[in-house]
């Protein structure tokens, strides 16, 4: 290692020394450079570092009024086991900040159990933030197991699986599915799903503890189109029968209902259970996901949310 790799190296290390000092112990910025016998100065840039380099991730705790009393709106109307709402800080309708926050919160609730727990988990840009949110921990009590096939259709691995990222940051078991994330034809989908190790696989992922999925939208920009899972004319078909969204790559309409399309007798995702006593949290907010969340919620293919404000007040106004 160079010097200035050396230097760089220990510059991070006395921010993130600094970081929890100011952050998690409470200390001021002079009790800090007493501590570390540095300049206030110095002191102050180093808990700026600190945040700047992503040492430290900050969550509200506090519960704030209108999104208390929207999560508990919904939670009665749709009959969910939890509801988090968090607050909406940007005029962007379709935004997601602070969901990586309030998802990994309830991820780690989950982690820090010493007992046992098989967690499962979807895919998707969300959950992604989610798991990227996650503190360092050492779980090897627990097992993380993916719903979601991790191949594309030209073979490369997705750019998204959740379940790998997580496992390696908590060093938990993991188990992957090693599938296309849709098959060639439903005779293919079948031959996978009888191989002995995929059996074993989607049987972990039907008796999971706890169960968190993205939700995603249909249309042009939707993950399914634009990862060309769905081309143009199954997308054409899809707007005509009211396909609404989808959950771990299965398509249901505004009303819940799956929809008889091709491309779910060809998805290898493992089957949510409808109403399922354990729980299955969504994850997702945005005015372009409204009508894919509603439909989610009927469905019951989840029963516990966290979305935001600007997107819960939407769903009650149906």
């Amino acid at each position: 290692m160079s010097k200035k790799q050396q230097h760089d190296s220990q510059k991070l290390d006395d921010a993130a020394r600094a970081g929890w000092l100011y952050y998690v112990g409470g200390k001021t910025q002079d009790e800090i450079a007493k501590m570390l016998n540095i300049s206030r100065q110095s002191a102050q840039r180093l808990v700026a570092l600190s945040m700047s380099e992503g040492l430290v991730k900050v969550r509200l705790e506090h519960p704030i009024a209108r999104c208390m009393e929207l999560a508990k709106a919904i939670k009665e109307r749709f009959g969910l086991q939890f509801c988090d709402v968090v607050p909406a800080i940007t005029e962007d309708p379709n935004s997601t900040l602070g969901l990586g926050q309030a998802g990994a919160a309830v991820i780690e609730r989950t982690l820090r159990s010493e007992t046992p727990k098989t967690i499962a988990f979807g895919t998707g840009r969300v959950l992604r933030a989610c798991a990227d949110e996650l503190s360092l921990l050492h779980c090897p009590q627990h097992k993380i197991v993916s719903l979601v096939g991790n191949i594309a259709n030209n073979g490369e691995a997705t750019r998204y699986d959740v379940a790998v990222h997580i496992a390696d940051r908590v060093k938990a078991q993991h188990y992957p599915m090693p599938l296309p994330v849709i098959a060639n034809s439903e005779a293919e989908k079948h031959v996978l799903h009888q191989q002995s190790h995929v059996a074993r696989i989607h049987a972990l992922a039907k008796e999971a503890d706890i169960t968190f999925v993205g939700i995603g939208n249909l249309g042009s920009t939707s993950p399914l189109h634009v990862d060309g899972f769905i081309d143009d004319e199954e997308m054409a078909y899809l707007s005509e029968v009211g396909a609404a969204g989808e959950i771990i790559s299965w398509i249901y309409n505004r009303e819940g209902a799956i929809v008889d399309c091709k491309i779910n007798k060809r998805v290898t995702s493992s089957e949510l259970s409808l109403s399922n006593s354990r729980p299955v949290v969504g994850i997702a907010s945005g005015m372009n996901k409204r009508d894919a969340i509603l439909g989610a919620l009927r469905s019951k293919l989840i029963n516990a949310l966290i979305t935001n404000e600007t997107t819960a007040a939407a769903l009650l106004e149906n």
